[in-house]
């Protein structure tokens, strides 16, 4: 593992050492002006490979990559107009702007959603890296998954494994960094821009306009996958309103899939409650899918042992939430709030809000 200090050395000779250590599949911890990441050729498979090693438990989380400027991510993804007017105002800057991928990294890059999270780091260090080796590098944080942000090279280095160090082959070590927050990341891919993490210009509520019966699952998986951190640490429940044939049941499917639940799914509308187990990447839980189209009393509804439901690893889908949300429990009350309209012979409307908008 080789050090290089920025105050040591000057800029041109970390580029040049640095771009020809990536140019050969070695993998880079390096400094942003967020925290400190970690880097390989985003396009080398087998350096990716040893990057997914570096950070393990990704469980399915994609990685995203840095790029020079608008032009060279052009040549990753596909920017409709949502995400050009957002590289026009924020970039370089500390967001990630997800856009629909064209299949030019290594695999494990994209996420299952075939999507790029695409950076433009306002850093002249990793703009001048990512130019001088002419390929995009990967932009993840370079902490272990699930551990603190890293502010500096010891707070990388302090919280590694033995094995995990014998994976690094060169640090550029830039000191101390500001605490700044994470890069706000942005999903352009769905009818309207989706903060799946840090805050936006989004007041709580969002609404969403899809045309299949796929893009109502995508828009549940995305969900899920913003909220995931959520479902490990204290389960969540996502309450779904609207009439019949709107697509309550279709977007709980897509809340199946991503879990990779191959049982069919269908809403229990005679029985009230059906249980999934779901394995997704390791991570193991269950997904209960409640239908309240005949509770019309919270004698009905306490049958149903609610708070017994809402635990770590779980998720708690309700269809027809108008039904029951007079006599639900206040202790396992929902995370999101999801209402369902039909406004055309295949188009649906989808609100999405937190109990707080």
């Amino acid at each position: 593992m080789k050090v290089l200090k920025t105050k040591d050395w000057p800029l041109e000779k970390i580029v040049k050492q640095a771009t020809q250590s990536l140019a050969t599949g070695d993998l880079v911890i390096y400094p942003t002006e967020t925290v400190y990441g970690v880097g390989v050729d985003a396009t080398n498979q087998e350096a990716v490979k040893k990057l997914l090693k570096y950070k393990s438990r990704r469980e399915g989380k994609p990685l995203s990559i840095a790029v020079a400027d608008r032009p060279m991510a052009e040549q990753y993804v596909e920017l409709n107009d949502q995400a050009k007017k957002l590289y026009k105002r924020f970039l370089p800057g500390p967001y990630t702007i997800i856009s629909k991928g064209l299949g030019k990294v290594a695999a494990g890059v994209e996420s299952e959603f075939k999507t790029l999270g695409v950076r433009i780091p306002a850093y002249p260090l990793v703009l001048k890296l990512t130019e001088a080796l002419g390929r995009p590098i990967t932009a993840t944080s370079a902490n272990a998954s699930g551990e603190k942000r890293p502010y500096s090279v010891d707070d990388v280095l302090n919280r590694l494994s033995a094995k995990q160090k014998n994976l690094v082959d060169l640090i550029i070590d830039d000191g101390q960094l500001p605490k700044n927050e994470p890069s706000t990341v942005i999903d352009t891919t769905l009818s309207t821009p989706l903060t799946v993490r840090g805050t936006w210009h989004q007041n709580g509520e969002s609404v969403f306009e899809t045309t299949t019966d796929q893009e109502t699952q995508e828009l549940a998986g995305k969900l899920l996958l913003k909220y995931w951190s959520h479902v490990k640490k204290t389960g969540l429940v996502i309450a779904l309103s609207g009439e019949l044939g709107t697509g309550k049941t279709i977007f709980t499917k897509g809340i199946a899939k991503f879990l990779q639940i191959s049982d069919p799914i269908v809403s229990p509308t005679y029985t009230y409650l059906t249980e999934y187990d779901y394995n997704r990447h390791g991570i193991t839980g269950k997904l209960f899918h409640l239908d309240l189209w005949k509770i019309d009393s919270k004698t009905e509804l306490e049958r149903l042992h609610i708070d017994d439901l809402t635990k770590p690893h779980t998720v708690v889908v309700v269809e027809w939430w108008q039904q029951g949300a007079p006599f639900w429990p206040k202790k396992s009350r929902p995370q999101l709030l999801i209402h369902f309209d039909e406004t055309g012979e295949q188009t649906r409307k989808i609100s999405v809000k937190t109990p707080q908008s």
